[in-house]
């Protein structure tokens, strides 16, 4: 057999080059590719024994065999210097391809080892760690024998059914509600819900004396008649989140439609192709974007009854409702969202049937909006709808002249606007405050007696409590809307007395339910016993009358007990109804301004806080 032409000449002696010449292995670019790799396949050369050994702490690859000390076989050779042709008819890239392809080979498999090697390491260590902790804790029950086995298989099988146990329990309720259902079984009893709001104070203080009829808000509102809500939207005071609330988030017999993609909802009555709702997210901007109180009130009524004959309007009722917010984060969040290119353009401000003229209402930019103005710029035009916005939007503008500034003074503007907006906001439906989501739902759902979904939710955490501003900014702030920051202080007042009034008529109302339950099973427990009395006569009659000779001592007895027991109930309801007579005596004798309704309230204001 003969051999290829490759290994007869790789048998052949090294040539010499000549005197002078430079080697032609040295540099494979200006030389045949093949000639390096006969070279190289020779024994006995440089780059044989190169390529014969790797470098100390680098192996031959994942499936080589290990290294040894033997010098390799002539068959090996002769392989190598049969392949070293085959490898070089390849082409220039596939070679360098192939080389970098066994150059990371090497390096994954050194990686592998190393880190198959750490696993064990770190296994080893922790089966040492977990022993020495298990003989900690069960080392009295390690001299029975063989327990070093059993202890770890015990300690392996606790540790599975433990993870088991929670990934079964998350599979089954993931969500929070499971989450404080684990929590109860190691905490106390449930607080209030309503009281554990970020923003409500610990002891309250009532500033203001309201009556009886301005803190029971309870609203007869039918959804199949005719009465109609109207949303009093105020820029940034958090009225779009309240908004979608109305029509996505209330438990009604036919909700509203919302469509994706749209922004309107179809809020119909049940039975009807008329809507209960007027607001931005039901009937659209209809009276102008953010239209205030002087607008809606001479708005509303024409626009939904507009089409109707004056005979075949009904006799229907306008609930406002509207959303207020603390004025120095209204007014940094209103800064931020015309920073960003927000204009309003589109608000009407009709005042007595008219929009203002350019000299009433000046604007404070020149172009097309007012983005990237800066904080101080924002503060320093004097034309600033922001400037005391909430008193403006719920004041009744007709009685200073609308946006005409020379019809009064200033002074007395501002009070007229002030009592006017105080006026229409008490006697609103309902009013809720952004800082207290949780109790404006509440109140909401006693006031209607419409039930949300899902509960409120309070985020802290806004692009006004983004900003950063010092104590000289804030009061400024604060004095271009001291306005609005004397109508916060009296809506806060006020919405936390209704709320506080509603929970304690709650919970009398919750104890009478109780007395009730209480008498009703009295009742029935003692006409139970008279009634195994009386059948106990009737078996026994003989019995009975030689025992007791006279036969109406029974009913005699029951009817005392009976007596005695009326006579007991009555006397209780009296002595608490001469004790709560008390309390409003008392109550009026210390402030002879505040009304006989709230006196029993407000004295026991601290007792429900």
């Amino acid at each position: 057999m003969a051999l290829p032409a490759c290994a007869v000449r790789a048998f052949e002696p090294p040539r010499q080059p000549e005197r002078g010449a430079p080697a032609r292995t040295t540099c494979p670019r200006r030389h045949s590719r093949v000639e390096a790799e006969l070279a190289a396949s020779r024994p006995g050369s440089v780059a044989a024994s190169v390529r014969a050994d790797p470098p100390r702490g680098v192996s031959h690859g994942f499936h080589s065999r290990p290294l040894l000390d033997k010098p390799r076989k002539a068959s090996s050779s002769l392989a190598g210097a049969a392949c070293a042709p085959l490898f070089a008819l390849l082409s220039r890239g596939r070679r360098r391809r192939m080389h970098v392809l066994r150059r990371r080979w090497d390096l994954g498999s050194l990686c592998r080892v190393l880190l198959t090697r750490g696993l064990a390491a770190l296994g080893h260590s922790l089966k040492h760690v977990l022993g020495a902790i298990f003989s900690k804790i069960f080392g009295p029950l390690a001299s029975v024998g063989n327990m070093d086995e059993k202890s770890n298989k015990l300690l392996l099988a606790l540790v599975m059914l433990f993870l088991f146990a929670v990934i079964v329990l998350q599979y089954v309720c993931p969500g929070t509600e499971c989450q404080l259902l684990r929590l109860q079984a190691f905490s106390s009893p449930v607080r209030d819900p309503y009281r554990s709001e970020d923003e409500s104070s610990a002891r309250f203080v009532p500033r203001y004396n309201f009556t009886r009829g301005d803190l029971l808000r309870k609203v007869d509102f039918d959804i199949k008649g005719d009465d109609l809500i109207v949303f009093l939207h105020i820029q940034k005071t958090g009225g779009t989140t309240f908004g979608r609330h109305l029509v996505r988030n209330i438990q009604l017999e036919q909700p509203c439609e919302c469509r994706v993609g749209q922004k309107k909802c179809t809020c119909h009555r049940p039975g009807k192709r008329e809507t209960w709702l007027f607001s931005r997210f039901s009937t659209g901007w209809s009276c102008g974007l953010h239209a205030d109180w002087t607008e809606l009130t001479s708005c509303v009524p024409s626009v939904v009854d507009g089409k109707r004959d004056a005979r075949l309007r009904p006799s229907r009722n306008f609930h406002y409702i509207t959303i207020l917010r603390d004025p120095v984060s209204r007014y940094l969040s209103e800064w931020r969202h015309v920073q960003r290119g927000a204009t309003w353009k589109a608000s009407l401000h009709v005042c007595d049937g008219r929009p203002p003229t350019s000299e009433e209402l000046p604007s404070c930019y020149t172009g097309d909006d007012w983005s990237g103005c800066p904080l101080k710029e924002f503060m320093d035009c004097p034309y600033n709808l922001a400037n005391n916005r909430q008193v403006r939007m719920l004041s009744d503008l007709t009685l200073v002249g609308c946006y005409n500034l020379s019809v009064m003074p200033e002074k007395q503007r501002n009070k007229v606007l002030l009592e006017s907006a105080k006026s229409n906001l008490k006697h609103m439906a309902f009013f809720g405050l952004t800082e207290f989501q949780r109790k404006t739902q509440y109140l909401f759902e006693k006031t209607f007696n419409m039930n949300f979904i899902s509960p409120f939710t309070q985020y802290n955490t806004t692009r006004a409590s983004s900003v950063e501003i010092n104590e000289e900014i804030q009061k400024r702030i604060e004095g271009l809307n001291f306005l609005d920051m004397e109508l916060y202080s009296y809506a806060k007042d006020l919405f936390l007395q209704r709320y506080q009034f509603m929970r304690q008529k709650e919970h009398q109302e919750a104890r009478r339910k109780r007395q009730e339950q209480r008498k009703f099973l009295k009742g029935r427990l003692l006409q139970t016993h008279f009634q195994s009395q009386g059948q106990g006569q009737s078996q026994n009659p003989n019995q009975n009358q030689s025992q007791n000779p006279n036969p109406n001592a029974n009913q005699n007895l029951t009817q005392n007990l009976t007596q005695n027991l009326m006579q007991n109930l009555t006397q209780s309801s009296r002595q608490k109804e001469n004790r709560e007579s008390l309390k409003q005596n008392s109550g009026k004798e210390q402030n002879g301004n505040t009304s006989n309704g709230t006196n029993d309230y407000i004295g026991s204001v601290e007792k429900w806080r």
